[in-house]
């Protein structure tokens, strides 16, 4: 007797076992689109004496560290992007101003002594040091810089009561010898000169330049290394410039090129939203599948609860960040676990029909191996959509590529470990009764009319290849009259999005924002929420068109902030096309290497008419592209060539069967034996994507939107389109029909008994 199945349940008892550890010792990393704060995207660039590489980039990440960690902020996540980018996230920061304005400043510190009062009103630079203006106004020669922001150890925000009610900083030096000259020169000049001051130089201004105390004998100066700077400062301003002197001097400079601010009520939305669509997804699927199948359904029911399970603690033991996308990549990989259950059943069901007397098991063990080279083909075709997800997207779509590729590889063992271990306890112990009611012995609804019927699909097939044609053209006309509506991702900008305490109107939003000098912002008004768009407006810019809000419809509350750079909309946008061009390109090539090449090309030029489908779609309804539109583009490229390949690869194994039959009538074949599961999956699929639609907000229902067009359009192309294109490359082919695969032989060795 063969152990496998032993193995496969104790396998799966240890994967359930650790998944189900994985869940209660960790908890879930949440994106800050999740739970609120603020995401800054900053970019190197050169200076004057420093190169912006992946080694100042380093000392910069180090710099914003201690900076994050000065500002008191909870949590907050600093990581280096490629060779001069620095993410840094503030889960709870909601104002960007200051944000952007303390961690990303250059903050170049130095401490100069002055040469006296300039007489040139132009700023220049000599031997000795800058001309610069000091608090009030007046110009100063400074000398040379003496003490350097690194020489800076502490810096504290203080105040004393009895010195009256502004806010100073004190200032620790790494070398008191170099302070304690720097004030005993400057002590050596009589009260009032300039040259008894200090100047304090923060990027290239003057901050503070206080006198040296009347009562500090020449060449002495101050000992222990410590002083004070005064300048009638705010607790916020003390605090911000000690944040600045103690986090230290910037290598090089940084410019801001992408801002994302969320607040924490859209968060909480969004994963009660998620929520809801999981839950209403999975239920109306898991029912779905008992309706269809019966005992094996809820069978594969229970497999996708263990999906559900490893998938989960696979993303807390990578410690993942739980973005939005990412959730929506989380539920629609129950899909393609669905689609991995139904291969399976499906062809179960076949082989019992074929050979009812070998009994249930043996039908079952058939359909799992006969099922294997499908679902392995199409699994490895949608981690490519998922790998160029994260390859070449950025942000949370990254989420999404993340979720989606450990989703899909959790689907893959709930489907052929777990349901195989649970539908092999069914059949062992199935009685005749039992028997019927496993959903196997059936034929089911949908095959039993078909076969009833019989139609000959591939006898239209040129019609069929007229009606794609004129799909391609509507959606081509649409393009060229409307063109894509670019969001700020890839064109860059600014958007913001407020909610009011009562309904506006829309043009009366237009007008508040015209007031605060922006008449030129797209406004869009759906209910009390308001969305803003415009071009590279400041954060200064945003707070005057929340209050010019406010002077017209009361509390005004802000709930997402984007800023995207023009250079980086730009960049985004080249790495959308190169992703859909790889995308289509690493399609084609493993499609040529599984299957003969007319069937790669039939399959791509397929994907190509879907794809077109949904860009059109978009261009007509004038709905926003953004990055999370790219991700249901290349999701619909992966699953769309599922489809495809489960229909070549029935093509394929009844052609090494039938070698002198019609290519047309192969091909018609296979479509009609592959329908059950093309609608049983996609109907799965849509279970989840409607409930997405329905549950999902804005952003995640024009995410549906888009896969719901592309499942239905890609399932229809799987046989109206890619089946009469391989019949058409067919003709112009000159390879001979695929050999039969070799008949495997056991060799028995002999015992080494003697007679």
């Amino acid at each position: 007797m063969s152990r496998a199945p032993i193995w496969r349940a104790v396998s799966t008892i240890i994967l359930v076992g650790t998944a189900l550890l994985l869940t209660v010792m960790n908890t879930p990393r949440l994106g800050l689109d999740l739970r609120g704060g603020t995401q800054l995207v900053f970019e190197t660039q050169d200076s004057p004496t420093a190169k912006a590489d992946s080694e100042s980039t380093d000392r910069a990440l180090d710099v914003l560290r201690r900076r994050a960690d000065a500002l008191g902020v909870v949590d907050p996540t600093l990581l280096r992007s490629g060779e001069r980018r620095i993410i840094v996230e503030l889960p709870g920061v909601l104002d960007p101003r200051q944000a952007a304005a303390v961690i990303g400043k250059t903050a170049q510190l130095a401490f100069h002594s002055v040469s006296g009062e300039a007489g040139d009103p132009a700023p220049r630079t000599g031997d000795s040091g800058p001309v610069l203006a000091d608090e009030s106004g007046q110009r100063l020669q400074l000398g040379p810089a003496v003490i350097s922001g690194d020489g800076v150890t502490d810096a504290e925000a203080r105040n004393d009561p009895q010195q009256g009610p502004a806010w100073f900083v004190t200032v620790d030096f790494r070398d008191a010898d170099a302070w304690q000259k720097l004030t005993g020169d400057a002590a050596c000049h009589a009260p009032g000169d300039p040259r008894r001051r200090v100047a304090i130089v923060l990027d290239n201004e003057i901050i503070s330049s206080p006198q040296v105390d009347t009562g500090l004998a020449c060449r002495v100066g101050i000992p222990g290394g410590t002083t004070q700077i005064t300048g009638s400062f705010t607790f916020q301003e003390a605090t911000d410039l000690a944040v600045l002197i103690k986090g230290g001097s910037l290598p090089v400079p940084l410019t801001l090129i992408e801002q994302r601010t969320v607040g924490p009520t859209l968060g909480a939305q969004a994963i009660e939203a998620s929520a809801k669509a999981g839950i209403a997804g999975v239920l109306l699927t898991a029912l779905f599948i008992v309706a269809m199948y019966r005992l094996s359904g809820l069978m594969a029911t229970i497999a996708l609860a263990a999906y559900g399970l490893l998938s989960y603690a696979a993303l807390l033991a990578l410690g993942a960040t739980l973005t939005l996308p990412g959730l929506a990549g989380f539920v629609l990989a129950i899909g393609m676990a669905v689609d991995a259950n139904v291969l399976v059943f499906e062809r179960a069901r076949e082989e019992y029909a074929r050979a009812p007397r070998r009994g249930l098991r043996h039908a079952l063990d058939r359909g799992f191996k006969g099922a294997w080279s499908a679902i392995a083909d199409s699994n490895i075709t949608t981690l490519l959509a998922a790998g160029l997800l994260f390859w070449l997207a950025s942000g949370p779509v990254r989420g999404f590529g993340v979720t989606l590729a450990i989703g899909v590889l959790a689907s893959l063992v709930s489907a052929m470990l777990i349901t195989r271990v649970l539908t092999h306890l069914l059949v062992t112990r199935a009685g005749p009764k039992l028997a019927r009611l496993s959903g196997l012995t059936t034929q089911g609804r949908v095959r039993t009319w078909i076969t009833r019927r019989d139609p000959n699909l591939m006898k239209a097939g040129r019609r069929w290849l007229t009606g794609a044609v004129l799909l391609v053209a509507v959606a081509v006309a649409g393009l060229v009259a409307h063109g894509l509506n670019f969001g700020i991702e890839f064109t860059g900008g600014r958007m913001v999005e407020f909610t009011t305490s009562q309904p506006v109107g829309a043009d009366a939003a237009r007008q508040a924002v015209a007031e605060a000098g922006h008449a030129g912002a797209s406004v869009t008004v759906s209910d009390d929420a308001v969305s803003i768009r415009a071009g590279q407006v400041s954060a200064d810019d945003v707070v005057a068109i929340e209050q010019a809000l406010e002077s017209h419809f009361g509390e005004v509350t802000k709930q997402r902030d984007e800023l995207i750079g023009p250079s980086l909309g730009e960049e985004l946008r080249r790495n959308a096309l190169i992703a859909l061009g790889v995308a289509l390109a690493a399609q084609l090539a493993y499609l040529a290497f599984r299957f003969r090449w007319t069937f790669g090309a039939a399959a791509v030029l397929a994907l190509v008419v879907d794809t077109l489908a949904v860009l059109g779609l978009f261009a007509w309804l004038g709905k926003p592209v953004d990055g999370v539109f790219l991700a249901a583009m290349l999701t619909i490229i992966g699953y769309s060539i599922n489809d495809k390949v489960v229909v070549f690869d029935r093509v394929r194994e009844l052609w090494q069967g039938k070698r002198q039959a019609r290519f047309a009538g192969i091909v018609n074949t296979a479509i009609l034996q592959t329908v059950p599961r093309t609608v049983n999956t996609g109907l799965g699929a849509l279970f989840i994507l409607l409930a997405l639609a329905f549950f999902g907000g804005d952003t995640l229902r024009d995410f549906a939107i888009a896969l719901i067009v592309g499942i239905v359009v890609g399932t229809a192309s799987s046989s109206l389109v890619a089946g009469p294109l391989a019949i058409e490359f067919e003709r112009f082919s000159k390879q001979p029909p695929p050999q039969p695969p070799a008949p495997r032989t056991r060799r028995r060795e002999g015992t080494g008994a003697v007679l």
